[in-house]
C-alpha cells in the first residue's frame, strides 16, 4: 500500500483534498504493520488515522468503542459516505447480529465496530481468530489506564489482542492523555514498540472563558439568545441541576431537555436522537453524554460546574466545534463547586485519591488563572507551549503582567538543585529559609537558593509556582508523589535567558473583586453567518428528516459556511468544497447548487448561466432529461431548454439522444414556409402536438447551431 492509495480515497469518501498534520505518518505506519499510539483533539481526525487504512488494506479494521451510541454514529456517518461499515452491540437481535458476524468473516466489512466487553468475550474470539484482520484500532485508549480520567477495567483485558494476533497493528487513540497516562497506555495494551504520534492539542476555533459563578442562569439566557440558532451542551455535576436548569430554560422560550444516567435507556436514547437531529439543540446534561456524540456542528459547550480534572474539561469542551468552524466555549467557576467535589473524591476512597485531589486542584487553577487559558491546557499535556492565543476571555482583557524572570529562576534553580525530589509546599519552605526539622535533616538548607525568596510571602510564592505550573515552566508529577520537574521551558529561562511575565497577587484580587460585582456582558457573536448559510441550513435539516439522519450527517456546518462563501453552481466547483465526496456530491450536491442558484437570483446576483450549466454536466453523466428534472425538481422542458442554451453557448452535446433525425429532417424541409422568427408553438402544431417542446427545442437549436436557420 502507499499514501496515493489513501490520498484518492480521502478525495473519494470523505471528500477532502489533502491529510491533516500527522495523518499521512500514521497511515503509513500502519500500512507497515507497526503499532502506535495517536494523540489527537477532539475534532483533530484521529477516526481517518484508522479509516482510510480499513478502507485501502485487505480485510477488516476491528475497531473497539466504548459506548453504543459513539459507534453508532460513526458507522452512519462511514455508510453516508458509501464505506463498508457494521457495529456488534446489544441494541442488535440475534439474527441482525448473525448477518453481521456472517459479514465480518466473509470480508465483505471495510470496518467492524464493537465494544470492548464483546471483544473479551469467549464467544467471539473463535470468529476472530477465523477473520481476516487488517489492523485492530482502539479507540478512548485512555480508559485502559488507571491514570487517565475515564478508567474502565474491561479495558485492560484488550492486551490478549497483541498477545493472539502478534502480526496485526495495532493503533491506540485519544484526544485526553497526559505523559503519566500515555505510557501506561503502551504498558497496559502490551503494544509491541509502538510509533508515539502526538498531534498538537491546540483547537484556535475553540474561544476559551472562565466566568464567576453567581447569577449562572441569567448569563446563560443572555448567551443563548446572543447566538440563536446554534446547538450546544451544558454540563452540569448533578442530576437534579440538569432537570431544573432545562425546565428553566424551557419556561423561558429555549428548546431544552436534560440527559443524566438515572433516566431510563429509551429516554436517553430519544433526548440523544432529537440532540442529533437538530430538533432539540440544547442538552443540559451529566458528562454521561457527549463521549458518544459524533455530531460535528455543536457550537458551543457550556460548564454549569467546574469539571473535575482538566482531562474531562478538555475532553467535553472538545464536543464543540468539531467541524473546525468557530465555537465557544464558557466555564463558571465558584469555591463552593471546589468543596462538593473535593468531598465526592474523598468519599469515593479510589486507590488514586490524592492523583484526583491533586487534578482537582489544577483544575481549579486553571479557573483562577489569569494566564492564557490555551497556553495552561497545551502545557498540562506536555506541548511546549509559549505564545498566547488572542481567543480567551485573558487574551482579549489582558491583566497587568511584571517581570518575574528573577523569582522564576529562584524557583526553577532550587528544583534543580534539589534534583526535582519535592513537591509545591516544601519548596515554599525551602525558599523562604523555613527551619523545619525536616529540612535540615535532608540538607536542603545547604543549597545555593535556600532562603533565597524569604522576603516573599508564602501565600505569595503558592501562587507565583502555580502560575509557573500552569505556563509550563514546572510540570507535577503526579505518579511520583507529586514532585515538580523541570521542563524545556525552564532550562530556557535557566540557561538562555528566557523572560517570564507573571500576574501579582493584588491585581489577581483585584480583577476577581471586579468580576464578582460586575459581570461582563458579551457583544454580538464575532462569527456571522449570512443569509444564504441559513438557507442552506434550513435545507440540511430538511433533507436530513427525509433520509432520516442527523443534519451534520448531510453536511457538517463548516461546510455549509464553505459553501456559502464560495456559492458553487457546478459539479466541479461542488466538489472542491471540503467534504464534499462522491457520495454526498451524487446524494445532495443538485439540491444545494439550487439552493444557492435560487438565492442568487432571489438577490439579483445569478451567475449567468448556472443553472443551465448544471443540467447540462448531469445530462454529462449519463443521467436522462426524466432523471435531471426529478433530481432537480424542475419541469422537464426546463431541462431541455437548459441543454439547448449551453449548446448554443458552445458545449457539446449528442443531439441525437434527445431528438430524431427524422424531426430534424422534417423541420429543414419546413423552415422556408414557416413565420420568422419560428416559435416553439408553430413547430408543435405542425407535427400535429405528436413531438414535445422539449425535443423540439433541441432540434431548433441544432437548426441555429448548424446554421441552417438563422434568427434575424
Amino acid at each position: 500500500m502507499d499514501l496515493s492509495q489513501a490520498q484518492a480515497a480521502l478525495q473519494q469518501y470523505f471528500g477532502y483534498d489533502s491529510f491533516r498534520p500527522m495523518q499521512a505518518e500514521i497511515i503509513e505506519a500502519v500500512y507497515q504493520k507497526k503499532d502506535a499510539l495517536v494523540l489527537m483533539p477532539t475534532g483533530g481526525g484521529k477516526s481517518v488515522c484508522f479509516q482510510i487504512p480499513a478502507i485501502t488494506m485487505l480485510g477488516t479494521a476491528l475497531v473497539v468503542s466504548p459506548l453504543i451510541s459513539l459507534m453508532q454514529d460513526q458507522v452512519v456517518g462511514l455508510r453516508a459516505n458509501g464505506v463498508k461499515a457494521a457495529f456488534l452491540n446489544s441494541s442488535l437481535d440475534a439474527t441482525e447480529q448473525q448477518v453481521v458476524e456472517d459479514d465480518f468473516f466473509q470480508g465483505n466489512l471495510d470496518l467492524l465496530y464493537v465494544s470492548p466487553e464483546k471483544v473479551c468475550s469467549e464467544s467471539f474470539l473463535p470468529l476472530l481468530q477465523r477473520a481476516n484482520l487488517a489492523l485492530v484500532a482502539i479507540d478512548e485508549a485512555h480508559c485502559v489506564s488507571a491514570w487517565g480520567h475515564d478508567f474502565r477495567p474491561e479495558y485492560t483485558q484488550l492486551q490478549f489482542i497483541k498477545q493472539q494476533f502478534k502480526d496485526v497493528p495495532v493503533i491506540a487513540l485519544t484526544a485526553t492523555a497526559d505523559r503519566i497516562t500515555r505510557d501506561d497506555i503502551i504498558t497496559q495494551l502490551k503494544l509491541d514498540t509502538p510509533e508515539v504520534f502526538l498531534a498538537s492539542f491546540d483547537r484556535p476555533n475553540l474561544s476559551l472563558e472562565v466566568r464567576p459563578g453567581q447569577r449562572r442562569k441569567e448569563q446563560i439566557f443572555q448567551f443563548l439568545k446572543q447566538h440563536p440558532g446554534d446547538g450546544g451542551i451544558v454540563y452540569c455535576l448533578s442530576r437534579k441541576s440538569t432537570e431544573k436548569l432545562a425546565a428553566d430554560l424551557v419556561k423561558a422560550g429555549f428548546k431544552a431537555a436534560s440527559y443524566h444516567a438515572g433516566m431510563s435507556s429509551q429516554d436517553r436514547a430519544k433526548v440523544q436522537d432529537q440532540f442529533l437531529r437538530d430538533e432539540i439543540p440544547i442538552v443540559c446534561a451529566t458528562i454521561a453524554f457527549g463521549m458518544g456524540i459524533d455530531k460535528s456542528n455543536v457550537r458551543w459547550v457550556i460548564h454549569y460546574n467546574l469539571p473535575k480534572n482538566l482531562e474531562n474539561y478538555y475532553q467535553e469542551i472538545g464536543r464543540a466545534g468539531r467541524d473546525g468552524a468557530p465555537a465557544k466555549t464558557m466555564l463558571f467557576y465558584s469555591y463552593q463547586d471546589v468543596m462538593m467535589l473535593t468531598d465526592i473524591i474523598q468519599k469515593n476512597e479510589s486507590e488514586n485519591q490524592e492523583v484526583q485531589l491533586a487534578k482537582l486542584d489544577r483544575m481549579k487553577q486553571y479557573a483562577e488563572s489569569l494566564a492564557c487559558r490555551r497556553r495552561i491546557l497545551l502545557n498540562y499535556f506536555n506541548e511546549d507551549h509559549q505564545e498566547n492565543c488572542g481567543n480567551c476571555d485573558i487574551c482579549r482583557n489582558p491583566p497587568q503582567a511584571f517581570d518575574g524572570t528573577v523569582l522564576a529562576q529562584k524557583a526553577l534553580s532550587a528544583v534543580y538543585r534539589l534534583r526535582e525530589k519535592v513537591g509545591l509546599n516544601l519548596l515554599v519552605d525551602i525558599l523562604r529559609g523555613s527551619g523545619r526539622k525536616e529540612i535540615r535533616d535532608l540538607g536542603y538548607d545547604q543549597i545555593k537558593t535556600f532562603g533565597a525568596g524569604r522576603d516573599i510571602p508564602a501565600s505569595a510564592w503558592l501562587s507565583y509556582l502555580s502560575q509557573l505550573i500552569n505556563l509550563g515552566f514546572l510540570e507535577v508529577a503526579y505518579d511520583h508523589y507529586g514532585v515538580l520537574r523541570l521542563t524545556p521551558a525552564s532550562q530556557r529561562v535557566l540557561f538562555e535567558a528566557e523572560k517570564v511575565e507573571l500576574v501579582r497577587i493584588a491585581t489577581l484580587k483585584e480583577r476577581r473583586e471586579k468580576e464578582k460585582v460586575q459581570l461582563k456582558t458579551k457583544t454580538k457573536a464575532d462569527r456571522l453567518r449570512d443569509e444564504l448559510f441559513e438557507v442552506l441550513r434550513a435545507l440540511r435539516r430538511k433533507l436530513a428528516q427525509q433520509k432520516g439522519v442527523p443534519p451534520y450527517i448531510i453536511f457538517s456546518d463548516a461546510t455549509l459556511e464553505e459553501m456559502a462563501a464560495a456559492k458553487p453552481v457546478s459539479d466541479a466547483e461542488m466538489r472542491a468544497i471540503s467534504g464534499v465526496g462522491d457520495r454526498k456530491l451524487q446524494l445532495y450536491g443538485d439540491s444545494f447548487m439550487k439552493a444557492i442558484l435560487d438565492y442568487q437570483a432571489e438577490h439579483g446576483n445569478a451567475k449567468p448561466g448556472s443553472t443551465q450549466k448544471i443540467s447540462y454536466e448531469l445530462f454529462q453523466q449519463g443521467k436522462s432529461v426524466e432523471e435531471i428534472a426529478t433530481q432537480r425538481g424542475i419541469q422537464a422542458n426546463t431541462i431541455y431548454s437548459h441543454l439547448a442554451s449551453c449548446y448554443l453557448n458552445g458545449e457539446d452535446l449528442d443531439v441525437q439522444l434527445l431528438v430524431s433525425e427524422e424531426t430534424i429532417d422534417a423541420m429543414t424541409k419546413a423552415i422556408p414556409y414557416l413565420e420568422k422568427p419560428i416559435r416553439l408553438k408553430a413547430l408543435y402544431e405542425m407535427f400535429d402536438g405528436n413531438i414535445d417542446y422539449g425535443p423540439l427545442r433541441i432540434a431548433l437549436a441544432h437548426l441555429q447551431k448548424t446554421g441552417i436557420y438563422k434568427e434575424a
